[in-house]
């Protein structure tokens, strides 16, 4: 019997960042909705029409007094449902978003008499969206929305993480570690040690985001000023257009076609694929040592369940959840990147599309980020677990006898030739103890002290210097 086809009646998101990670996401929302992208279109708009007026760069322009410039900045301000709602109705007869803010702020002109008595306000239609293109409007307001976003949402959410990581490495820098390389014993380490040393990954990413640029234009429709030349030709316009883009908190981009070129978006990706690699690698370092019960999860409340099934389990789901979400927030930046570094000639429209996914992949960074940050506060160090691995691993003691016997040979205090070879010889591929390892150490005729120091070595004790790496 065939099934009927079934048209959705939910009143639902299809995406898991507007849906079941909501609460990780919805400060986006402030940045990256239609409703943000319009409102910083309208900030540009405004902030245009205040500079043209302040610099008085066209003859016959007023001189805005404070209250006039608060009542345009009031529609951005104070933007609202209504104003949403009203800006839809304009874009359903424009078919253009950009020309349906433009209505909108002639709107807030008009309205402009019942608020401010004997204001010039009314009189400046025309000067709304003056010398601007869409492009104009959309590169600074997408630029604003980035800015914005990175610096009070993305990296208050990866400074997160990295302060989990430095407060762990610190509680645990003296905790001794069998280190696997390849899989395999390796000399030991600390936890803390291995902690800081993503802890340093995600700094060092950090302070080159930190550091990035953001960039504009405002230079007309192919980038040549050519209206401005000719309708004001004694203004200076690549200045005013620098000063315009330099005043918003961004860097100007003096050569463009109709689109700024949005290299700096690029270069602002590729860091953030780069720090999410790097907790990807973090997630699947500590699914790892879970696995192999060097740290324990705690449940984040006593109904919690692990398993469906099996009572006894806590699954490192944070971290799984972390790993997954940092792979498709590099895609999606990776994506972005690529479709971004391209555009046909002087202009074409692929990417409006692109650029409107931005916040996906923020969107899955805060989601990977926060799964990381709670995921680092669920764990404890398992010291039994760790101590019988190191117990169980004197082998690894065969690096610094060996080194031992190189520096005494070189001083002359040591006959023993080959010594590489020779704890080859007795290590590799054999479960040895720790009576073995002492006989052979006692059998090697070194000086007292230098065989004292051997003796007293332990697996466990066999850090170096790892606990001071640990800031």
């Amino acid at each position: 019997m065939a099934h009927s086809a079934h048209h959705s009646t939910f009143d639902a998101p299809i995406s898991p960042l507007d849906g079941r990670y909501r609460h990780f996401t919805a400060e986006l929302t402030a940045y990256f909705s239609e409703p943000a992208l319009n409102r910083a279109r309208i900030e540009i708009e405004i902030e245009w029409m205040i500079f043209l007026c302040d610099r008085h760069i066209i003859d016959g322009l007023p001189t805005l007094s404070q209250a006039e410039q608060t009542y345009l900045r009031s529609l951005v301000d104070n933007f609202d449902t209504a104003a949403i709602e009203r800006l839809a109705q304009y874009e359903q007869q424009t078919v253009h978003d950009v020309k349906a803010v433009e209505y909108l702020i002639k709107d807030h002109l008009d309205a402009a008499a019942e608020y401010l008595p004997d204001t010039c306000l009314p009189a400046l239609r025309e000067l709304v969206h003056l010398f601007a293109t869409s492009e104009d409007v959309n590169n600074l307001a997408y630029a604003l929305c980035v800015q914005r976003a990175t610096r009070q949402s993305w990296l208050p959410a990866a400074r997160k993480v990295t302060e989990k990581l430095r407060e762990a490495a610190r509680q645990w820098a003296q905790v001794a570690m069998l280190a696997r390389t390849h899989g395999q014993a390796a000399t030991p380490t600390t936890v803390g040690k291995e902690l800081a040393v993503f802890a340093s990954r995600m700094e060092r990413q950090l302070h080159r985001i930190e550091q990035a640029q953001y960039a504009g234009k405002f230079n007309g429709a192919t980038g040549t000023f050519g209206a401005h030349s000719i309708a004001c030709p004694e203004v200076d316009w690549p200045r005013i257009a620098r000063d315009f883009v330099t005043e918003r908190g961004l860097d100007y981009t003096a050569l463009t076609t109709q689109i700024e070129p949005h290299d700096w978006m690029i270069d602002l990706y590729a860091d953030m694929v780069h720090t999410a690699r790097i907790a990807h690698n973090l997630a699947t370092d500590m699914w790892t040592y879970i696995s192999l019960g060097y740290f324990s999860m705690r449940t984040e409340s006593a109904s919690a369940v692990g398993s469906s099934t099996m009572p006894h389990k806590v699954n490192p789901i944070r971290f799984e959840n972390a790993e997954a979400n940092c792979e498709l927030a590099c895609a999606v930046y990776e994506q972005l990147a690529a479709s971004l570094s391209t555009s046909r000639m002087q202009r074409d429209l692929s990417d409006s599309s692109v650029l409107r996914n931005i916040g996906v992949a923020f969107g899955y960074s805060l989601v990977a980020f926060q799964n990381l940050a709670r995921g680092l506060a669920q764990i404890d160090v398992n010291l039994p677990a760790l101590k019988a691995d190191l117990d169980n691993a004197w082998e690894v003691l065969a690096e610094p006898i060996q080194q031992v016997l190189r520096v005494a040979s070189i001083h002359g205090r040591s006959a023993v030739t080959n010594p590489y070879e020779k704890l080859k010889e007795l290590t590799r591929g054999q479960q040895i103890d720790a009576a073995t390892l002492r006989q052979f150490i006692a059998d090697l005729d070194l000086p007292e002290e230098t065989t004292r120091r051997l003796m007293d070595l332990t697996p466990a004790s066999y850090t170096g210097c790892a606990a001071h790496l640990v800031e």
